[in-house]
């Protein structure tokens, strides 16, 4: 989250993806004047992951905080990354482990992306095969 480009929003945010094999890939969010075109950090995450030709990953571990505060609740992956997410765990075929905690690491909460995307609608759905990405 030290990484994160946030003029506009003041919101620092950092993912760290881990892939099937143990490595890890971080992000952090990316603003631009025109707030549409801004990445935020599980985005950038599985960019990295995917340059690197990774398509299996594990787990997400994502923390955030204010310009000048702490966080004092966990923060989650809004509903758009919520599905970039879910697309990867349905390629490597597990629910994809979070990790997400405040600033101070005073809360941590261990959930899974079924929990908060529950009934998510993705390749399978589509008849898409996605094994050769594995």
């Amino acid at each position: 989250m030290e990484g994160a480009y946030a003029p506009y929003s003041n919101f620092y945010v950092g993912a760290a993806l881990q892939s099937h094999d143990g490595r890890i890939f971080s992000g952090s969010n990316m603003e631009n004047a025109n707030y549409a075109v801004g990445l935020h950090a599980e985005q950038v995450a599985l960019a990295a992951g995917h340059a690197a030709g990774v398509h299996r990953y594990s787990a997400i571990a994502i923390i955030a905080r204010g310009a000048t505060s702490d966080t004092v609740d966990v923060t989650t992956p809004c509903g758009s990354c919520r599905q970039s997410l879910f697309e990867v765990s349905q390629i490597a075929g597990v629910d994809l482990g979070m990790i997400l905690a405040t600033t101070k690491m005073d809360k941590i909460e261990l959930t899974t992306l079924d929990e908060l995307l529950p009934a998510a609608f993705g390749p399978r759905n589509l008849g898409v095969d996605v094994s050769r990405y594995r």
